[in-house]
């Protein structure tokens, strides 16, 4: 039995992966560095701890990841500021949909809580969940298991009874890990072959979520 649905929030109920890409490459570039579509996909929700080892990795052990992070924040900020959140399809309609039939609704994201709460305020779903759960405020970000498993404990459900709803590989990865069934949304990029051996499903958008839940439930 499937009680409860964990969100992620970036690239999944907002459409915000988009700038992350647009204001890391150019943070890097103003840094002196070049980072790929390619490459970032790959550091997709990965928590700074691994983040750190693979930005290093790929650009050189000079990459100061904290200084060019916090001026990609700068640059996003700024945007979000001028433009707003944009809100991805499909999630009202969920989020009514899981109402409506006794779910719990929780938000596992590695976005800091001030701006989780910020966004999720501004497209107007904040007050729609039971729990939200930041991964700074657990020891270990995505794709650790951390985030999903202390927002399991905080709506009081098993993982085995949580679909955890992802954008990511390394978001569907700390899901899995957790050992809740995951569905992915992909955004900017669909799942890697590794991460659909473990997948529940896949859906184009947040709306498609529902026939799958019920097929859970079937």
């Amino acid at each position: 039995m499937i009680n409860a649905v964990i969100f992620d929030m970036d690239g999944l109920l907002i459409n915000t992966e988009k700038y992350l890409f647009r204001y890391w490459k150019q943070a890097a570039s103003e840094a002196g560095y070049e980072l790929s579509d390619e490459q970032l996909l790959g550091i997709r929700s990965l928590a700074a701890e691994f983040a750190v080892p693979k930005y290093r990795e790929m650009l050189g052990e000079d990459f100061d990841y904290h200084a060019i992070r916090n001026r990609r924040k700068e640059l996003m900020d700024a945007h979000l500021e001028k433009y707003g959140v944009e809100k991805k399809p499909g999630a009202e309609v969920l989020l009514q949909w899981l109402t409506e039939h006794g779910y719990k609704k929780a938000v596992a994201t590695a976005t800091d809580m001030e701006r989780t709460q910020k966004y999720l305020s501004e497209i107007g779903i904040l007050e729609q969940f039971d729990q939200i759960v930041c991964a700074p405020s657990v020891p270990h970000g995505k794709p650790m298991p951390d985030v999903y498993l202390h927002a399991c404990a905080k709506i009081g459900e098993k993982p085995e009874h949580c679909v955890a709803l992802e954008d990511s590989d390394n978001g569907a990865l700390s899901a899995y890990r957790a050992g809740c069934k995951v569905i992915m949304v992909p955004d900017l990029a669909g799942p890697l072959p590794e991460t659909k051996e473990f997948l529940t499903g896949v859906a184009e958008n947040l709306e498609e979520v529902i026939p799958l839940l019920q097929k859970l439930e079937a």
